[in-house]
């Protein structure tokens, strides 16, 4: 039996400066890359080419024709992939369009039940959804047509389409791009020798050598990202790994997350308690340095120094969250991981500090890694709902009182750190299954 696996994406890097004159080259492509994917957004984001983006095969056709790969002079290898990167950019939004449609729909209580059934069927049958919008006869594959004009008697079909057709132009916005900071290779556009990448370039049978940092060699399509400004390359390779299970992992952990401990269990046993002090410190000198640079603007600064800096000390604090994931998971052991719903970042307040020390908290980086990390070693993580989690008593279900990082209950005397006592009741929550699995 063949084991699961999932995709997790490689970094590589260019081991010393790439020269001026090859970054030169790279960055070409990626403007014209750049305008390949907006003359798609252009040409096949709008309502009357929805026919044409599933599953894409006229787009590449028509894009063929266009004449538009010969005018850049850019080598097909990466004409297609950049248009197939907007096409998926462009059906990626118009899943996002459909579901806050749907939204919209749910919360419309000048619906009737039939009427919301209706407009939910035209929203997730693909051909009766371009009907409507390019405002045709609907006509559906055998059961499918039956179906619709059985749902069609019970309502209004005109007074429904009109306001389907009105939300999507209110929702539905053309793309574009003005990134041109790398671009997709296929597997016929780079090879790994000598250790190190070559790339094709717009001149035919032309490569640039860049060396990289490890001899590890991949067969799939990448990613390289430039990076000007430090003089040098990242590549992104997705790869396939093998799910990881653990036989001793059995243990049901509540897990709070928070902004200077990054992780407490239901056991009070803490994880990155380093991590309140690092995020300060990197939140002190972006807003030192943004400072420097707003006073200092019309002598044109540069910010190449600024950026690297930025860009090392992130690198240390995102290793820093990888490590104590990794020593969280190995030592406790956890067959099921309950958490709460992370907040959003709260606006306003009186401590600017501390309000700009928040909006650079990595809560987002600590949920992405750790789901990820979760999935590699087959263990459920579950959300439970979040509210009033942290001011009830996970003895007795009291309201509380907190203070100074400590809880404690008037009704059955129960005390314990804050976070703690928030992990137990994510833990209890969970297990009494108020909870929404996330791996």
């Amino acid at each position: 039996m063949s084991q699961e696996k999932i995709c997790k994406t490689i970094h590589q890097y260019s081991q010393g400066p790439v020269s001026a004159e090859n970054m030169r080259k790279l960055q070409e492509i990626a403007e014209d890359c750049r305008t390949v994917k907006n003359y798609v957004y252009t040409c096949y984001g709008g309502i009357g080419s929805l026919s044409k983006i599933y599953p894409g095969y006229t787009v590449q056709n028509e894009m063929t024709g266009s004449g538009l790969r010969a005018r850049l002079g850019l080598p097909s290898v990466y004409y297609y992939l950049a248009i197939f990167d907007a096409l998926g950019d462009i059906k990626s939004q118009w899943s996002r369009t459909k579901t806050k449609v749907l939204e919209l729909v749910g919360k419309n209580q000048g619906f009737s039940p039939e009427e919301k059934h209706y407009l939910r069927f035209l929203i997730k049958v693909n051909n009766a959804f371009q009907a409507v919008l390019n405002q045709k006869v609907i006509k559906l594959p055998g059961e499918m047509q039956k179906t619709y004009e059985q749902l069609a008697r019970d309502v209004d079909p005109e007074k429904l389409h009109r306001y389907l057709c009105r939300q999507v132009r209110k929702c539905h916005g053309r793309q574009h791009t003005d990134s041109a900071d790398g671009f997709s290779l296929s597997e016929k556009a780079y090879r790994y020798e000598d250790h190190g990448i070559y790339i094709a370039m717009k001149e035919k049978r032309k490569r640039i050598f860049i060396p990289l940092t490890d001899n590890n060699r991949y067969t799939r399509q990448i990613y390289l990202k430039l990076l000007p400004e430090q003089g040098g390359i990242e590549i992104k390779v997705p790869v396939d790994v093998t799910v990881q299970s653990h036989e001793d992992y059995v243990n049901q952990v509540g897990l709070a997350v928070g902004f200077h401990t990054m992780l407490t269990t239901d056991q009070g046993h803490c994880y990155g308690e380093e991590l309140g002090k690092l995020q300060i410190e990197y939140a002190d000198w972006i807003r030192l340095q943004t400072g420097i640079y707003n006073r200092n603007r019309e002598n044109n600064p540069g910010r190449k120094k600024y950026n690297a800096r930025k860009r090392r000390m992130r690198e240390q604090l995102h290793s820093y969250i990888n490590h104590e994931l990794n020593r969280f998971l190995e030592t406790e052991k956890p067959e099921i991981i309950y958490m709460a719903k992370l907040p959003r970042p709260r606006r306003g307040g009186g401590n600017r500090r501390i309000n700009y020390s928040v909006s650079m908290w990595q809560r987002g980086y600590i949920r992405r890694r750790l789901t990820q990390k979760c999935k590699e070693q087959s263990i459920e993580l579950a959300e439970v709902f979040g509210k009033d989690i942290s001011s009830q008593c996970s003895s007795c279900g009291a309201a509380g009182v907190r203070e100074e990082g400590k809880f404690c209950c008037p009704r059955c005397g129960y005390e314990a750190e804050e976070k703690t006592n928030t992990a137990r009741n994510i833990k209890n929550r969970g297990q009494t299954n108020g909870r929404q699995k996330k791996s």
